[in-house]
């Protein structure tokens, strides 16, 4: 389950900062702080 978590938040991460990139201020944060939030250990230290 972890290791899901973990692919999961890398992909909205990554997603994030590429929405950031491209104008789409509000996705970009939004899947950025989603993405931090599911993995492991990050945001609020699961």
């Amino acid at each position: 389950m972890g290791t899901l978590l973990l692919i999961l938040g890398i992909i909205l991460i990554v997603g994030g900062v590429l929405g950031l990139l491209r104008g789409q201020m509000l996705w970009g944060i939004v899947a950025i702080v989603v993405g931090l939030i599911l993995v492991p250990g990050g945001f609020i230290g699961f």
